[in-house]
C-alpha cells in the first residue's frame, strides 16, 4: 500500500498535529481540544486486541476507541447490547498495552450506566484503574448529561454519543437516520449543547444528514467525530472491520473500505490448507533436527 503524507497543517508547528505529528508521549484530551482549535481534521478508528491496536498505532491513528461494536464484529452477537465490562474491561487492556501514543476510549456498555450518576462512575472507574484507557464513551445527550457532569467531576474524560445510539436498536427497531425533521433536529441540537455543557470533550454524531452535522460542528467548542454524519465533523470513526473488508455481507452506505482483509486472509488459510494436504508444508526450511 503507497504511503500518503499529511496534508501540511496551517499551524506554525506541525509536530503537535494529531495524525502525522512527530511526538511519541500518549495523546491526551487537551490535544483533543488543541486539534479543535487549530481546525485540524483527525481520524478515528475502532480496536479489540493488541496485536490490531499497534497496527493501528504505527500507522499514526491518534484515538482508538473499544467500541461496544465488539460484539457484533468481534465476539459474534447479534447487536452490541449483550456486550459486558467484564469483556469492555478485558478487552480495553488489550488495547491499551498494544498501543504507545494513541488515546484510548472504552465505551460503558449497555446496562453499565443507565441506572444513574453513580452507576456510571463505578463503571468508568473500573474501565480507568483496570484496563488503562483515557477516557470512557456513553449513549445519549440530555438523559446521560447527569452521568457525564459526575464522571468530569471525578477526573474522568467523557466523549458523548448521540444521533444514532446502537445500545438503544430495540428501542429503534434498527438503525434509521436521526435529526430528519425539525423536531428531531431540535432535539438533537439539545442534545449536542447537553453533553457540551456538561463537560464532554468530544462528541460522536452517528448517522445524522450532514447539513444538521455541520451546523452543530459550527456550533460547538468541542470537537465532534462523524460516522454517517457528513464530512464537515473535526473527526472521522469507522468500525475497523469494516473500513478494512473484514465483514462479511453487506456494509453500512457511510463505510468506505480501505482494504479487502477478508478475501485476502481466506485466501491465505486456502494456501496454507492446500500445502499441509498435499505436502508442500512444512519442508526442510521449517523442520528442526
Amino acid at each position: 500500500m503507497t504511503h500518503v503524507s499529511p496534508a501540511p497543517k496551517s499551524s506554525a508547528d506541525s509536530s503537535k498535529a494529531l495524525y502525522g505529528g512527530t511526538g511519541s508521549r500518549r495523546l491526551t484530551v487537551r490535544d483533543i481540544a488543541a486539534a479543535k482549535q487549530r481546525g485540524e481534521k483527525w481520524p478515528m478508528l475502532t480496536a479489540y486486541d493488541a496485536m490490531t491496536a499497534s497496527v493501528f498505532d504505527d500507522a499514526g491513528i491518534p484515538v482508538m476507541l473499544v467500541g461496544d461494536s465488539m460484539g457484533n464484529c468481534h465476539l459474534g452477537y447479534e447487536s452490541t447490547v449483550p456486550v459486558t465490562m467484564d469483556e469492555m474491561t478485558l478487552l480495553s487492556a488489550a488495547v491499551v498495552r498494544g498501543t504507545r501514543r494513541a488515546l484510548i476510549v472504552g465505551d460503558l456498555p449497555f446496562g453499565s450506566y443507565q441506572e444513574g450518576p453513580v452507576q456510571a462512575l463505578r463503571s468508568a472507574t473500573r474501565l480507568i484503574k483496570d484496563a488503562g484507557v483515557g477516557a470512557v464513551k456513553l449513549e445519549g445527550g440530555e438523559r446521560s448529561a447527569h452521568q457525564i457532569e459526575l464522571l468530569v467531576e471525578a477526573g474522568i474524560p467523557v466523549m458523548a454519543h448521540i444521533g444514532l445510539t446502537p445500545q438503544s436498536v430495540n428501542a429503534y427497531g434498527g438503525y434509521p437516520v436521526q435529526g430528519r425533521g425539525e423536531e428531531a433536529a431540535q432535539q438533537l441540537r439539545r442534545d449536542a449543547k447537553a453533553v457540551q455543557d456538561a463537560g464532554a470533550f468530544a462528541v460522536v454524531l452517528e448517522l445524522v444528514p450532514a447539513e444538521l452535522s455541520a451546523e452543530v460542528t459550527r456550533s460547538l467548542h468541542i470537537p465532534t467525530v462523524g460516522i454517517g454524519a457528513g464530512p464537515d465533523c473535526d473527526a472521522q470513526v469507522l468500525v475497523w472491520t469494516d473500513m478494512a473488508g473484514m465483514t462479511n455481507g453487506r456494509v453500512p452506505r457511510f463505510v468506505k473500505q480501505y482494504a479487502q482483509l477478508r478475501e485476502v486472509l481466506g485466501g491465505a488459510a486456502k494456501a496454507f490448507a492446500e500445502d499441509v494436504v498435499g505436502g508442500a508444508y512444512p519442508t526442510e526450511e521449517h523442520s528442526f533436527h
